[in-house]
C-alpha cells in the first residue's frame, strides 16, 4: 500500500505524467485490486498516445472483461502505426491474434 500511496502523491504533484497512472494501475493489478479497471480506464481516456498502456490493458481485460480487450488492442495497433513503433507494434498483433485465437 506503500507504493500505491507514494505513486497517488505523485499522480497530484504530476497529474498530466503518464507514467504515474501506468505505475499505479500496475500496482493495483499486482494485488488483484478492483482499482486496476478503472486506472487503465483513465489511461485510455486521458492519455490516449501512452502507448504501453494498450498491450498491459489488453491483457489485463481479456482475463475480467473481454468486451473491452478487441478495442483496446485496435486502438494500440492503430497508435502504434502511427508513432511508427515496429516492436509495439509487432507485440500488439501478436497478442490481438493470440486474443482472437482463444476466442
Amino acid at each position: 500500500m506503500e507504493r500505491i500511496e507514494l505513486l497517488k502523491s505523485w499522480i497530484a504533484d504530476e497529474p498530466n505524467d503518464p507514467f504515474n497512472y501506468y505505475a499505479l494501475a500496475l500496482e493495483h493489478q499486482k494485488l488483484a485490486s478492483s482499482e486496476t479497471a478503472l486506472c487503465f480506464e483513465v489511461l485510455l481516456d486521458k492519455f490516449p498516445e501512452y502507448l504501453p498502456t494498450y498491450y498491459t490493458a489488453a491483457k489485463y481485460f481479456e482475463e475480467v472483461d473481454a468486451s473491452k480487450t478487441r478495442q483496446i488492442y485496435e486502438a494500440g495497433i492503430a497508435l502504434a502505426l502511427q508513432q511508427n513503433n515496429t516492436k509495439a507494434l509487432n507485440e500488439l498483433k501478436v497478442a490481438y491474434q493470440n486474443f482472437l485465437f482463444d476466442d
